[in-house]
């Protein structure tokens, strides 16, 4: 899973970076103190292959991971070239979901680049400079398009989409609300990998007095969760200061630290569940002496899939699944006394995995 950070320069978005990676990016209070991207891989906290790891005195426990590409703020007109320009934007085009940093704090030490807090405001602008840059992508596509149109009716039925998309734009709407049921058009829009076609993930950035009701009390978050309601997105409230003290903790003082706080998670949590729900994604469980490893599948994934996406044979010589929810094996106290007591299930290529299943692929090559 890949997911974007972006947000107007000053928002706390470096800060969050290094918070949620310990990558170490650069962080000051000055706009663009981002200049390339940086980019960080985290584990994600997951206590199931922990304790299966330690059931089994894996030699190797291995998490899913998360990866997450911070860019330069952007400002207004960032597509007529104002700040840096859109230029790193092209650094997410890849990223399956963005994650957009909002300032909701007031802090006189902390300028703002349009001269107060403004979460609507914020959000809008980033929304524009975002559109721009998928309506110039459409610029290019449309005027590769039409060169074969008269000629292929498959690429004139394409130049026909791509103007009715790029007229969606134009009137400030995000592609991702551009409707469609006809496959071919679904396929050509997933190939263009436009930015506001990807789903959106708010950051609440607050200050630490508005994480114990999650800013339920912040007129700023209240904004900030109004407009995301409409758009369908979700937000999560986040301190990325705090976050900076926590990814400074051992896991007991990090629990302590939280407890303080009146917090039962932190922020990187809270984000890995967000992006998990918001992108339909799960994870399903091996483990064995070697190793114990979390996958990351979508929901609804087939059991002959799930194999795949261990290795291509699997999927290819798929015979049979062994399967086990995770807290059942563990109870058991032994995967031998889980079968005897009917628990580990044979499972065909209908069987939908289920998240915390732990999986014993048979294959066949």
């Amino acid at each position: 899973m890949e997911l974007g950070i972006i947000g107007l320069p000053n928002v706390g978005k470096s800060t969050l970076f290094n918070s949620l990676t310990k990558a170490g990016a650069e962080s000051a209070n000055y706009p663009f103190c981002t200049i390339d991207p940086n980019v960080g891989i985290v584990p994600v906290p997951d206590e199931r292959i922990k304790l299966l790891g330690d059931f089994y005195h894996s030699k190797k426990v291995t998490p899913a991971t998360v990866e997450f590409v911070d860019i330069a703020g952007l400002v207004k007109g960032a597509s007529k070239g104002e700040g840096l320009g859109n230029q790193f934007l092209a650094n997410i085009r890849e990223v399956d979901a963005i994650v957009h940093v909002v300032r909701c704090f007031e802090d006189e030490n902390v300028v703002h680049v349009d001269g107060s807090i403004d979460p609507g405001r914020d959000i809008e602008t980033i929304d524009l400079e975002l559109i721009f840059a998928d309506i110039e992508v459409l610029d290019r596509r449309i005027s590769k398009t039409a060169k074969s149109a008269r000629m292929d009716k498959a690429a004139a039925k394409e130049l026909d989409m791509q103007k009715r998309l790029k007229a969606h734009l134009e009137d400030g709407k995000d592609a991702i609300s551009f409707k469609t049921d006809d496959e071919d058009e679904l396929v050509w829009i997933k190939e263009y990998n436009l930015l506001t076609d990807k789903p959106v993930i708010y950051a609440a950035n607050v200050g630490e007095d508005d994480l114990a009701d999650d800013g339920a009390s912040n007129p700023c978050v209240q904004s900030v969760r109004e407009y995301a309601s409409v758009h369908n997105s979700e937000v999560f409230v986040i301190c990325a200061e705090i976050e900076a003290e926590i990814s400074e903790l051992d896991e007991d003082e990090k629990q302590e630290f939280l407890e303080d706080l009146g917090l039962k998670e932190s922020g990187l949590d809270k984000l890995i569940e967000t992006s998990y729900r918001t992108l339909g994604l799960m994870s399903f469980l091996t483990a064995g002496e070697d190793e114990t490893r979390a996958w990351t599948i979508p929901v609804n994934t087939k059991a002959p899939q799930a194999a795949g996406k261990i290795h291509t044979d699997f999927e290819r010589g798929f015979i049979k699944a062994e399967v086990i929810n995770y807290r059942e094996l563990l109870d058991c106290g032994s995967y031998s006394s889980a079968r005897d007591k009917g628990l580990v299930r044979m499972e065909g290529k209908d069987y939908i995995v289920k998240d915390g299943d732990v999986i014993l692929f048979r294959f066949n090559v």
